[in-house]
């Protein structure tokens, strides 16, 4: 009996130990398993450098070298957001995932348990001031003395301009927002709006923020420079290796500078441009599409053109940074999954008949929302973000006791909150980050539009 009762344990003992090892062997995993697997697992940070969704399709810098590496090596890409830098680590040392696709610091404490790897980023902090004419360009951190520099209490900005500070002797006029409504890009924002006149930030935030604020300087240099990287566990030294390899190689890739080229230099601006001028009681030279193809989603047909002309100011082969073409803006998912080829965006009829497909769709989403001019705003605000962003401002709003079927004042200020960690990492979001600036303009403006177009054109 006690023969059998010892056999039984060992046996379960084995089981175990299998089992166990089963469950963990991903961790040990290096690129030799994950190639067989097919599959690659990438753990990195929602934000707007890094890993964003717009208009329903993922994007960011970092993601797309990501989706880069993985297309070359023919591997599914899977992403995990961690909330945090320090959670980064925690994921990866569990075997949540292959690798860290944020460029973290280079630190000696890291490399005890990681390897840096693919392409080294050095960073640094830089003052963000106003450049419109007439302004005064600080060039040396000693003339940042007596400046009123606004920075979220708490932060390593903060931080970086606390040591500043004593390492000048003092002088430098320290002012905090302790709001947990207002990020770094909003304080970007203020900069480029002259509401205040200084702010910090790290050097690529600093160069995407640019590509939206033209008239903000980002020369000066407030702290040392900081070496940053992907990383991978201590055991995928082939992963590395073969991240190291591919890195070298892609950035002598065309596809790498245009990628860079999209993100910081790019202009996400608005266009400025004059409205063509037509004969009185015309819009555009698309008039007859918009109005045959508006009544199928109950639109007034000068609301369709003032949509089309918020996407392509009326241009057939217009494209924006983010990939949006056609005169409707269509990102190429979208005109797929509405009866458009991706190359036949450019067409003008084709290009309303889809936009008009998925303006239907969204119609349908939102039909519990009996009021149609608010309705309208949730169309408009989904058409231009994703329906998803909205869904969780939506989430937000309710959940902080508001109403999430009225646009102004409620789910456009949670939309606003999508840009801040402490709500687009809340629970009841699943999108993540979200810049939500652009979409609120957009709804604003398209509507504006319309009730201009409603005098012009009777």
């Amino acid at each position: 009996m006690k023969t059998a009762f010892s056999f039984l344990w060992i046996v379960f003992l084995a089981v175990l130990i299998v089992a166990c090892k089963k469950e963990n062997s991903h961790i040990e995993w290096d690129f030799d398993p994950i190639s067989e697997k097919g599959e690659l697992t990438a753990i990195t940070l929602s934000s707007s450098v890094s890993y964003f969704i717009y208009k329903g399709e993922p994007m960011g810098y970092e993601y797309e070298l990501l989706k880069n590496f993985a297309d070359a090596h023919h591997l599914k890409l899977n992403i995990k957001i961690a909330e945090n830098m320090d959670q980064l680590n925690t994921m990866l040392g569990a075997g949540e995932g292959d690798l860290i696709a944020y460029n973290i610091p280079i630190t000696i404490e890291g490399k005890d348990s990681l390897l840096y790897c693919g392409r080294e980023v050095i960073n640094e902090q830089v003052l963000i001031q106003r450049a419109n004419k007439g302004d005064t360009i600080l060039k040396d951190v000693t003339e940042m003395i007596g400046k009123e520099v606004w920075v979220v209490k708490g932060s390593k900005y903060y931080n970086r301009l606390v040591n500043l500070n004593d390492e000048l002797g003092g002088g430098i006029r320290i002012r905090t927002i302790e709001k947990d409504t207002v990020s770094v890009e909003d304080l970007i924002d203020m900069v480029s709006d002259g509401k205040i006149v200084y702010t910090v930030s790290d050097k690529n935030m600093a160069q995407l923020n640019k590509t939206y604020h033209p008239n903000i300087n980002i020369n000066l240099k407030i702290s040392h420079p900081q070496r940053s990287a992907w990383a991978v566990r201590k055991t995928s030294p082939e992963l590395a290796k073969v991240l190291n390899e591919w890195f070298r190689s892609y950035q002598k890739n065309p596809t790498y500078r245009s990628t860079m080229k999209r993100y910081f230099e790019m202009s996400k601006m608005e266009s400025d441009e004059p409205e063509p001028e037509l004969a009185p009681g015309k819009i555009s030279r698309f008039d007859l599409i918009f109005k045959k193809y508006a009544p199928q989603i109950g639109w007034d047909w000068r609301l369709l053109a003032s949509l089309s002309y918020q996407e392509s100011r009326f241009q057939t082969d217009r494209t924006s940074w983010a990939g949006a073409t056609g005169l409707m803006g269509l990102m190429p998912q979208t005109a797929t999954n509405f009866g458009l080829p991706p190359d036949q965006r450019t067409d003008p009829e084709g290009s309303v008949k889809a936009g008009v497909k998925y303006i239907q769709a969204l119609n349908k989403i939102f039909a519990s929302n009996e009021n149609k001019e608010e309705r309208i705003k949730f169309v408009l605000a989904a058409y231009n973000a994703g329906i998803g962003h909205i869904y969780d401002a939506q989430a937000l709003t309710r959940k902080y006791g508001k109403n999430p079927d009225i646009w102004d004042g409620n789910v456009e200020e949670y939309l606003k909150l999508k840009s801040l960690p402490e709500y687009y990492n809340d629970e009841v979001c699943k999108q993540g980050y979200f810049r939500s600036s652009e979409t609120i303009s957009y709804v604003h403006r398209v509507l504006e539009r319309w009730n201009h177009y409603k005098e012009k054109v009777k």
